[in-house]
């Protein structure tokens, strides 16, 4: 199993009031699955999206990753699984702008100490897997918003990451770049990619195999797709 996730809460104390964002979440999710989560605004998809990334910890309950107790680590810790085991793709890019799309891709090989020919192989072989070689050299002003959300997937992808976690991945683009987008992950995922996906469009979350719903912080339904 590489995700096991019981009795999981996430409570935020504003003022006097305690909010449970997350209200006791058991999921499990195996190596190769393409999940989405989905929920109303507010039904707490954001905050366990989080957690599964490692950007925030639990206030109760357990997240194993990997065989790896995540919720009481270390900041440097979970930095570490961030870097190493988890690729990100977010809605608004998050690309530097001055870099090119090669070096924008290699960020993460150079947060990880990659020496910079190694980096350099394995970030045009990430760029190669998206189909954007030839606009290696571009910088984020001269892609088209797919273009840019390519060179954001690409970098997610360059450390060999378990999961691949895509928050709103084609909340900024046309429904046929959105389209576009989304077959680049069907690949990923034929070829053996961990796939979490958060999204509100129901024509997205179709491309995944399986569609778990959050109400209210808990889960409200978890439905294997056929396709």
């Amino acid at each position: 199993m590489l995700i096991k996730v019981e009795g999981v809460k996430k409570i935020y104390e504003v003022g006097v009031q305690k909010i449970e964002a997350v209200a006791g979440v058991d999921l499990e999710i195996s190596k190769n699955e393409y999940v989405s989560i989905m929920g109303p605004s507010g039904s707490g998809k954001s905050t366990f999206m989080n957690i599964l990334g490692c950007l925030d910890t639990p206030s109760a309950g357990s997240y194993i990753l990997n065989d790896r107790e995540v919720s009481n680590l270390s900041d440097d810790d979970l930095a570490y699984i961030r870097n190493k085991e988890i690729g990100f793709v977010f809605q608004t890019f998050n690309l530097l702008p001055r870099a090119t799309a090669l070096q924008n891709v290699e960020l993460p090989l150079i947060y990880g100490g990659l020496p910079g020919e190694e980096r350099r192989k394995r970030a045009i072989e990430a760029l190669e897997s998206v189909g954007l070689m030839d606009r290696a050299t571009h910088k984020p002003n001269e892609l088209s918003g797919g273009q840019r959300q390519r060179v954001a997937i690409a970098r997610a992808l360059v450390n060999h990451p378990s999961i691949l976690l895509a928050d709103e991945p084609t909340g900024n683009l046309d429904s046929t770049t959105g389209e576009e987008i989304m077959t680049i992950f069907n690949k990923l995922h034929a070829e053996g990619n961990t796939i979490i996906m958060v999204t509100h469009e129901e024509y997205i979350a179709e491309h995944s195999k399986r569609i778990v719903r959050l109400l209210d912080g808990k889960i409200a339904s978890d439905t294997l797709i056929r396709h």
